[in-house]
This record gives C-alpha cells, sequence and structure tokens, in this order.
C-alpha cells in the first residue's frame, strides 16, 4: 500500500541556552497542543510534567536538578493534536 501523506514534523523548539539545568521546550508549529505529558529518563531528576495546552508560540520551561552536566538524559514527550492523535517525541538533552 502507498501512502502519499506528508510526514507530521516535530512540532517543537527545544532552547537549550541555560543547559544542563534549564531547557525551554516552544510550540513552533501553527496548532494548539493538548495533553502534554515530559518523563525525564537519565541522570538527575526532572520533575514529570502535565499541561493541558501548549499554544502556538508558548513555551514549557523544563529543569533539570543534580544531573551531569555533559549528560542530563533524554525527555520523552507525548501530546495529542487537534484531530486527538497522540504523538511521542524523544529528545537528548
Amino acid at each position: 500500500m502507498l501512502h502519499t501523506e506528508t510526514a507530521y514534523p516535530v512540532p517543537f523548539q527545544l532552547e537549550r541556552s541555560d543547559s544542563p539545568h534549564r531547557y525551554d521546550l516552544r510550540n513552533r508549529s501553527d496548532e494548539p497542543l493538548d495533553d502534554l505529558t515530559l518523563t525525564h529518563l537519565g541522570t538527575g531528576y526532572a520533575p514529570p510534567l502535565r499541561i493541558r495546552r501548549l499554544d502556538p508560540g508558548q513555551a514549557l520551561g523544563i529543569a533539570v536538578f543534580g544531573g551531569a552536566s555533559e549528560d542530563a538524559g533524554v525527555v520523552v514527550v507525548r501530546w495529542r493534536r487537534p484531530d486527538r492523535q497522540e504523538y511521542l517525541w524523544r529528545v537528548a538533552l
């Protein structure tokens, strides 16, 4: 079966200017993203986050405590688009 749909690009930009202790996850898409959850894996600790909606242009701060500066770990981001489909993005900090 041939699929003709264009791939859905990751709607986020991860801003690392204050790394390794703080990151900003910005919605760079034109649509609101709902039911966001962030889970940190790796050294240190980042509290799990859950927010109802991240509108276009908005950013969410991620704080990492006590991690090694050369390896802050991975964040798994889950969200839903307006059509209610769930997506997942795993990004190395």
